[in-house]
């Protein structure tokens, strides 16, 4: 699914197993405007279509166990490279500032307003929406440029946070609301009437390359964010599965998993641990992760 894309507009790709979803969120109100007018070229792209197997599988097994199914990395990997290019390439886009690649994850940074105009200043965004239990952790550790959650929540998939992202950012883009001072006095909006493109409002460092899963990874029931998961191939590119996952040893395994999750809390949305209630175990385990980073 693409539609047409002027001189200089901003290019939107959405990585999805459901290619469908995007019919109509594409063909309303703001969006439809500005693809319209040509200021936004918005390609989405079904998953399946980069896989090898007769089944077009996405997805299977998680190491160490656990329930569900995790989004396997060979796909999604060649959906994004196909896309933006070869994976040096994909890294250098994202920290050189013209490009994101984002992974839609409940365990991500919170998506907030200066988010959307960091991404409006860019000239390409990559969405990837993952479904199942979550997505494979090579992803996020070797592909995404950006893992972003839009709420305390979960959902069954990436579709939908996507859509509010592209909308968020269009509405962003000089013309596509028609008058540029109705953006100034928006709640959350610091920008000035003279803010474009040209002259974003960028984070003083290079975007976290660290930490994932799909927007159907959680917040766990303790108030923290979810481990890493990981599925085959055991080996991808060169990138192990941690051997601790390949072991069978369930409480090596438990521990790693909530240090991970420790550590991702820690990472992404430290303010969570305030009202985790963590105990002896877990404060030791947050102290060495502070200590060590």
């Amino acid at each position: 699914m693409q539609f047409a894309v002027g001189l200089g507009a901003m290019r939107f790709d959405i990585v999805t197993i459901f290619p469908e979803f995007f019919a109509g969120p594409l063909e309303y109100g703001i969006v439809r405007r500005a693809r319209e007018a040509r200021l936004i070229e918005a390609c989405v792209h079904d998953l399946r279509e980069f896989t090898h197997d007769r089944h077009r599988t996405v997805d299977d097994r998680p190491f160490g166990g656990g329930e569900g199914m995790v989004m396997k990395p060979g796909p999604l990997f060649e959906a994004v490279e196909s896309l933006v290019g070869a994976r040096d390439a994909v890294r250098a886009a994202g920290a050189g500032g013209n490009a994101a690649i984002v992974l839609l994850s409940a365990a991500g940074k919170m998506f907030r307003q200066e988010t959307a105009r960091r991404f409006a200043g860019l000239e390409r965004v990559v969405l990837i929406c993952g479904r199942y239990e979550g997505v494979d952790e090579r992803v996020a550790e070797h592909l995404a440029t950006d893992e972003i959650s839009i709420g305390d929540f979960v959902l069954s998939g990436g579709e939908l946070p996507a859509a509010m992202i592209l909308d968020a950012v269009t509405r962003l883009i000089p013309g596509a609301l028609g008058n540029e001072d109705s953006i100034v006095n928006e709640s959350f909006s610091e920008l000035t009437a003279e803010t474009t493109r040209a002259n974003p409002v960028v984070p003083a460092r290079p975007a976290d390359y660290s930490a994932p899963t799909s927007h159907e990874s959680r917040v766990t029931n303790h108030g923290i964010l979810d481990y890493p998961h990981y599925t085959r191939p055991a080996s991808f590119r060169g990138w192990d599965v941690p051997e601790v996952l390949q072991g069978g040893n369930h409480e090596e395994i438990r521990k790693w998993r909530r240090r991970c999750a420790l550590e991702k809390t820690w990472r992404n949305r430290p303010e969570l641990l305030d009202g985790a209630g963590l105990g002896a175990e877990d404060r030791r385990l947050l102290d060495e992760i502070v200590r060590s980073s």
